[in-house]
């Protein structure tokens, strides 16, 4: 049985004579961001995630503060940081110490910490415009297809299809050096914001469709239902249908998959740039931070520790957080 209480719960005496409390009159995201806050890993994540981004954005007060930059050759400058035969930093664990808080980069000498904050910056924003692009580009192709069917349907779906066939990670490394040869002469220095523009458009080509498929299915369930068809009779417009009425029933699927399109973006970047397709020097940059550290691994596999363990904290963080955002939103979860 069921009373509701003066506090405005409803109280329901459960299995066993014990009594239990759900909110009444609550706003459905008042809902969420209480089944969110319940949820300890979806707020620890959520704290990383967002750690990472001030550290993206305050990248420059970081260094300022640091008191060192990513560029300046200090172990050029100062012969005593590097071994004059192997080039591999002269105090142990990479050159640690209360100057360099995360040593010294093998043969050149850059601050390992500066390096490691601009390199986020950089693969943060490549990722994070990418994600915008492609989520934007999945919901219009996706909507677009599902409401109106037919022949548009027939041939979106078969282009999403198409391109969801080909192997991506070999068409991003061969995609690469394509897009830069059609716009810079071989002579000539690739700039670095044309690099960034070019990984940018390639993540966001080959990057849409999953999310256009989903939404496509959705949307295909969505206006079949009542709600649709009596604002049909009323004589919305099809703008106004797709605003109002199935657009914030597709929220959920939106929302999880960008959590994980964005890491993925992250990590792909991260292995352009390996692979020497990607960001190059001098530009700060994580994936480039794991390829210098394969060929320093056997003499300093310090190096290569603090950026791994930055992407896998990062990469987990990401995916636990969609998980968690999924369960707030989704209406049948209790917790």
């Amino acid at each position: 049985m069921t009373s509701p209480s003066q506090t405005g719960v409803v109280e329901k005496t459960a299995p066993g004579g014990m009594e239990s409390e759900a909110p009444t009159g609550l706003a459905p995201r008042q809902l969420m961001w209480r089944r969110f806050r319940r949820d300890r890993t979806g707020v620890i994540s959520a704290c990383v995630v967002l750690f990472f981004f001030a550290v993206a954005v305050l990248a420059p007060v970081i260094s300022w503060l640091y008191g060192k930059d990513p560029y300046t050759t200090y172990g050029l400058d100062r012969p005593e940081l590097l071994d004059p035969l192997t080039g591999y930093p002269m105090k142990p664990n990479g050159g640690i110490d209360g100057e360099f808080w995360f040593g010294i980069e093998p043969k050149l000498g850059r601050d390992v910490l500066t390096q490691l904050v601009y390199g986020i910056r950089t693969s943060l924003l490549i990722g994070l415009a990418a994600t915008v692009l492609s989520t934007l580009t999945g919901i219009v192709i996706g909507v677009v297809a599902g409401y109106t069917g037919g022949r548009t349907d027939y041939f979106l779906g078969r282009l999403i299809d198409l391109l969801l066939s080909f192997p991506q990670q070999l068409f991003f490394v061969a995609f690469m050096p394509v897009v830069t040869a059609l716009f810079v002469s071989p002579q000539k220095e690739t700039p670095t914001y044309f690099r960034v523009t070019a990984l940018v458009m390639v993540l966001w080509l080959l990057g849409w469709m999953q999310l256009a498929r989903l939404l496509r299915g959705q949307v295909l369930s969505l206006r079949e239902r009542e709600f649709v068809e009596a604002a049909r009779v009323t004589g919305a417009s099809p703008w106004r249908i797709v605003r109002k009425e199935l657009l914030p029933n597709l929220v959920t699927p939106i929302l999880v998959q960008s959590t994980l399109m964005l890491p993925n973006f992250v990590t792909t970047e991260a292995a352009l740039s390996f692979l020497g397709v990607g960001v190059v020097e001098p530009t700060p940059d994580w994936g480039r931070m794991f390829a210098k550290g394969a060929n320093f691994y056997e003499g300093d596999i310090t190096y290569m520790f603090f950026p791994g363990i930055a992407m896998v904290v990062f990469v987990v963080a990401f995916n636990l957080l969609g998980d968690s955002v999924r369960d707030a939103m989704d209406p049948k979860t209790t917790r």
